[in-house]
């Protein structure tokens, strides 16, 4: 059985030689749950969906696949503003 590939949002900075070649995403889905931690997205080639803060994951970077495209800044700090919360930073 194949793993599906799934689309994220990459939260990470970019890394320097001695560092480890991890990112951090948020996924997103479109199995939506109404969460405090999930921040509605719209865009183009998409279904309705959600980037979930509750998935937060880190993988190494040899595990992405493709870039699909970019979010707005405005949909960005509504992400960053949903894993702060998450992780209890606010």
């Amino acid at each position: 059985m194949v793993a599906k590939t799934r689309p994220v949002l990459i939260l990470s900075v970019a890394y320097i030689d001695q560092e480890r070649s991890l990112v951090t995403f948020v996924p997103r889905t479109t199995s939506v749950r109404g969460t405090r931690f999930e921040v509605v997205h719209t865009g183009r080639g998409f279904e309705t969906g959600v980037f979930d803060a509750q998935g937060v994951a880190t993988v190494p970077t040899v595990q992405l696949v493709r870039r699909l495209g970019m979010i707005d800044g405005a949909t960005l700090a509504l992400v960053e503003a949903a894993v702060k919360r998450w992780l209890g930073l606010t």
